[in-house]
Formats: structure tokens, C-alpha cells, sequence
């Protein structure tokens, strides 16, 4: 079930809270993984909404897989994110407060897809070679993981 549309069918564009999760995802090399998004064409971290009855780690690693391939094996906590500063209204006129858990992880397997529906590329990238054009909504998020803040992060 598409739980975000079966609320959606009740509530209309009104705003709701949102339980998003995502992660980090390094190789050997220690280079970052990032999808270069199909609904805008920025690069950002792969993850993606809740559906019901999943954990926080369930949905990361449901949306890394469907997005970039890869099966994540052990999750660490990175951080919390929440508050104003994730409030979104969509194109469509959806509104949402999100609740953004995000991991990282070290642990993979699979083939990484070059692109399907969500994404229009996947690569790894060095940390200190990322493209400008990184989805504005995970800036924040990839600024602290590059700062290497005190840990978890809990804004």
C-alpha cells in the first residue's frame, strides 16, 4: 500500500507529518554514493518515504535498493533531522512536515542500476569531488556528514 496516497485520499494537500528515511552509503574508497534524482536532476542521497508497518531502517534500506540496486547490510544512526526548515509544498500542492532519519552504511551488496524510474544516474563519488548540483533539501544533511559533527545529529 502507498500509505503517503491513501492519506492523501482523506486529508487532500493539507499539510501532514512525514517519516522520511535515507542514507550515506561509502565504498571501499570511502566515496559516497549519490542518485542523480529523476524529478529535478540534482544529485542527493537515495531514500524516500515510510510505508506502513516498516522501521525506520526498513525504509532505508527499501528506497536505497529501489532507487540505486544495492541491499544495505549494517545501518549506523547519522541523524535526525525535523522542524520548519523541512517543510515542503510539492509541485502538486502537497504539504509536509518531514521527519528525516538518516544512516550510514559501509555494508552493501548488489549491482548498482545506472538508472530506472527515481533515478536518472547513480555513481560514488570522492567526498571532496561532489557535484555542484546537489538537491537542495539534502544540503544541510551533507554539509554536517562532511563537517563530521558529534554524532548522531539531532536538529
Amino acid at each position: 500500500m502507498d500509505y503517503i496516497k491513501y492519506v492523501r485520499a482523506m486529508v487532500g494537500h493539507s499539510k501532514i507529518i512525514t517519516v522520511v528515511a535515507g542514507a550515506f552509503v561509502l565504498n571501499e574508497e570511502n566515496e559516497l554514493l549519490l542518485n542523480k534524482r529523476s524529478d529535478n536532476g540534482q544529485w542527493g542521497l537515495p531514500g524516500g518515504f515510510m510505508e506502513l508497518g516498516e522501521t525506520v531502517q526498513d525504509t532505508a534500506r527499501r528506497e536505497v535498493f529501489e532507487e540505486t540496486g544495492l541491499k544495505l547490510g549494517k545501518l549506523e544512526l547519522f541523524g535526525i533531522y525535523s522542524g520548519h526548515r523541512f517543510d515542503k509544498t510539492f509541485l502538486n500542492g502537497d504539504q509536509v512536515s518531514m521527519v528525516k532519519h538518516v544512516f550510514t552504511c559501509h555494508d552493501f551488496s548488489g549491482d548498482l542500476l545506472t538508472s530506472n524510474s527515481e533515478s536518472m544516474d547513480n555513481k560514488f563519488f570522492p567526498l571532496d569531488q561532489l557535484p555542484e548540483n546537489l538537491f537542495t533539501d539534502h544540503l544541510e544533511i551533507i554539509q554536517d556528514f562532511l563537517n563530521d559533527p558529534e554524532r548522531p545529529v539531532v536538529k
